[in-house]
């Protein structure tokens, strides 16, 4: 079996929403305030991108930094071949104190 690298699941997610969301590298590269050329190296899976990147590109697609790391987790359990963890909207909200 092939390693997956997180960096790679993490660019491929990332990708896969901005093609959806039918936009260009330079336009979410200008919104997230970061090089076009770093950008695509973090798609591709070659960069390893800091919480800051991440948060910054994430913003720039309009999407929850913590949507892409589940996708990525659920992504990591298919390559592991594991039942993914529960997802916290599946988890039963902790009682109030």
């Amino acid at each position: 079996m092939k390693q997956v690298l997180v960096r790679e699941l993490i660019g491929e997610s990332l990708r896969e929403e901005r093609v959806a969301q039918a936009r260009t590298l330079r336009e979410v590269s200008k919104a997230a305030r970061v090089s076009l050329g770093y950008l695509s190296e973090v798609e591709r899976g070659q960069k390893e991108a800091s919480s800051e990147l991440l948060a910054s590109i994430c913003a720039a697609l309009d999407l929850p930094l913590s949507a892409v790391l589940n996708i990525v987790s659920e992504k990591m359990a298919m390559y592991e071949r594991v039942t993914p963890l529960p997802t916290a909207r599946s988890m039963p909200q902790a009682a109030a104190a």
